[in-house]
């Protein structure tokens, strides 16, 4: 990864079309971790002289970093997302979908842009790879979660390697790719994740993420439970049936959920937790609330599975364990809530500022356009 002073002044400036995901409109959660990206990939590119149009749900609303911006919204029914169906699902688009809303919209105008950037993890997308006259790049956003999805991207990695870019190896090992994958990491707006004084903090764990099965809230939970401490749980309810079912296997008092909150109040309550636990059943694609508690000085307690496995060092900035084993997770949080709460912020600054990252993704699309 590049150092801060590596990166060079901007470069001549792109015409670029940022097309985002279809389940919802940005600003409302429904995006999880795509909307983050999404936001730091158009606020950097705008820092770095380029022109942005960002291509999303009706209703969308862009934070005030990318506020440079254009912004285009298009009408129609929501995408369900793959991680929900089996493996075999078929590929599906709801009656007056937004999907291809987005896309018909996408190629009216792609003459008017060098490339476009889809962040969506959806099939169509992807098969257009070969028939669009602007080059389309991908950002894939999720590991292996469908074989028709794993098909499609095979299949550009075979015809253009370069159109695609993943977050971590390990994210990028789920797929049978021809060459070694482009590997960009997640970038933070860090100025605005503070780390309490050491005084302030209190015997409470800390979990984050959209509240799904995929997730494991049960396994953070159960933990909390055993080590008599209080979990606070941010994040949007998208499975309540599920939260009911987590809330009930403990006893009462044990969840303390705090909604889904912007980053200012989330970082604030976020940094006030001893160790902040990290236990998703699915091989995560990166994991960026696990930066998002090292920025805070927060230590992770994390299943050594997907991206977290690769953020987390085991004694400097948090402790691994097994995956789905929780006496495991135990342990790694006892071995964690002692470890130096300043290193773990300095490890975030060092790789995944918002500089560094921005580099990363210019240089990958400059790389694309001159494949062509």
């Amino acid at each position: 990864m590049l150092a801060p002073e590596e990166i060079g002044a901007p470069v001549e400036g792109m015409r670029l079309l940022v097309v985002s995901t279809p389940v919802g409109p940005l600003g409302r959660g429904r995006g999880g971790g795509v909307e983050h990206t999404g936001a730091m990939i158009v606020a950097g590119l705008l820092s770095r002289g380029h022109a942005v149009t960002v291509l999303a749900a009706e209703g969308s609303q862009l934070p005030p970093a990318c506020a440079a911006a254009r912004l285009w919204c298009e009408p129609g029914a929501p995408q369900p997302s793959w991680q929900h169906g089996p493996r075999e699902a078929p590929v599906q688009i709801p009656a007056d979908g937004l999907l291809p809303r987005l896309w018909q919209r996408a190629l009216e105008q792609q003459s008017c842009f060098d490339l476009i950037l889809n962040l969506s993890y959806d099939w169509l997308p992807f098969w257009l790879s070969c028939f669009t006259t602007t080059p389309l790049a991908h950002l894939v956003s999720m590991g292996s979660v469908a074989l028709a999805m794993d098909e499609v991207i095979e299949a550009v990695a075979h015809w253009r390697p370069g159109r695609l870019a993943f977050h971590t190896a390990s994210q990028a090992a789920d797929f049978r790719l021809p060459t070694p994958p482009r590997l960009v990491g997640n970038g933070f707006d860090l100025d605005r994740y503070q780390p309490p004084p050491a005084a302030a903090v209190q015997p409470a764990l800390g979990w984050a993420g959209r509240i799904a099965p995929e997730k494991g809230l049960e396994d953070a939970a159960r933990v909390a439970a055993r080590l008599g401490l209080p979990l606070r749980v941010w994040g949007l309810r998208e499975d309540g049936a599920y939260a009911e079912v987590v809330e009930r296997a403990v006893p009462p008092g044990t969840i303390d959920w705090r909604g889904f909150l912007p980053t200012d109040r989330f970082q604030a309550e976020l940094g006030l937790c001893r160790v902040f636990l990290n236990t998703p059943k699915w091989n995560e694609a990166f994991g960026n609330v696990v930066v998002e508690a090292m920025a805070c000085g927060v230590p992770i307690a994390a299943y050594a599975r997907g991206g977290p496995g690769e953020l987390v060092l085991e004694g400097h900035n948090g402790a691994l364990a097994a995956p789905d084993d929780l006496q495991a997770l135990e342990a790694a949080v006892r071995r964690a809530a002692v470890l130096d709460r300043s290193a773990c912020r300095r490890w975030a600054e060092q790789h995944h500022g918002p500089a560094v990252f921005t580099q990363r993704i210019e240089a990958w699309l400059h790389a694309v356009l001159a494949e062509g």
